[in-house]
């Protein structure tokens, strides 16, 4: 209907049923400008997948001299002990599930749109994609073709360096909402653009937008 000229019962009745949906409008304003709207921009973690990843693979080197079976998860996880985004959540319960001690970290911090770095039982970690391990000079090339193969599949991977020395890396996976690939299906027939936001790098999040049918991903968003 043609915002302007709905009667305020009918305005409140509208936003009654849209709230029963979990759709909230701040004001009148609001809901007469989203009659104008061209494009749609979702956030992926949380949103358009169910924010509940899981680790799906751990790959391991053999250049730390101090390395185990469990280096790379048992450390990754100790770095994320103190982190609140999901991917980091899901390293822990991944090392919590196979039984591994999590010491507390001796110094922690949160790199924003890159990793966390933080100091492990003397070792300094480092902890995040492929941006962060070239700032530390880090060198991954042994990994990335395995990363790479990794991130087609919609797997976000996260490098694993302690004192500079690559010890592996991390992928971790994340389900897409049920209603997700509905929704934009739906917002398309609308005539809107939906665009997808994120973090994570561009091979991951185009398979993602690939599931979902979103021809427009912006990746690597700080």
């Amino acid at each position: 209907c043609a915002v302007g000229l709905a009667t305020p019962s009918a305005i409140m009745a509208g936003t009654g049923k849209a709230a029963e949906h979990g759709v909230l409008f701040k004001t009148a304003e609001a809901i007469e400008n989203a009659s104008k709207l061209q494009t749609i921009v979702f956030d992926k973690t949380g949103t358009l997948t169910k924010g509940e990843p899981s680790v799906t693979d751990v790959i391991e080197t053999s250049n730390f001299k101090f390395q185990t079976p469990n280096t790379v998860l048992r450390l990754a996880a100790i770095a994320e002990k103190n982190s609140e985004h999901p991917l980091g959540e899901a390293i822990v319960r991944g090392a919590q599930t196979r039984g591994l001690i999590l010491v507390d970290t001796e110094t922690f911090n949160s790199i924003p749109g890159q990793g966390v770095e933080a100091k492990v039982e003397s070792l300094n970690v480092l902890l995040g994609n492929r941006k962060l391990m070239y700032e530390r000079s880090v060198d991954i090339r042994g990994l990335v073709k395995e990363a790479e193969r990794l991130e087609g599949e919609g797997k976000t991977v996260m490098f694993v360096a302690a004192n500079g020395v690559l010890t592996g890396a991390v992928a971790v996976a994340d389900t897409v909402r049920e209603t997700s690939a509905h929704a934009v299906r739906e917002l398309r027939k609308l005539g809107l653009e939906v665009v997808m936001l994120t973090g994570d790098n561009a091979r991951t999040a185009t398979a993602i937008g690939g599931q979902l049918g979103i021809d427009r991903v912006l990746a690597e968003v700080l």
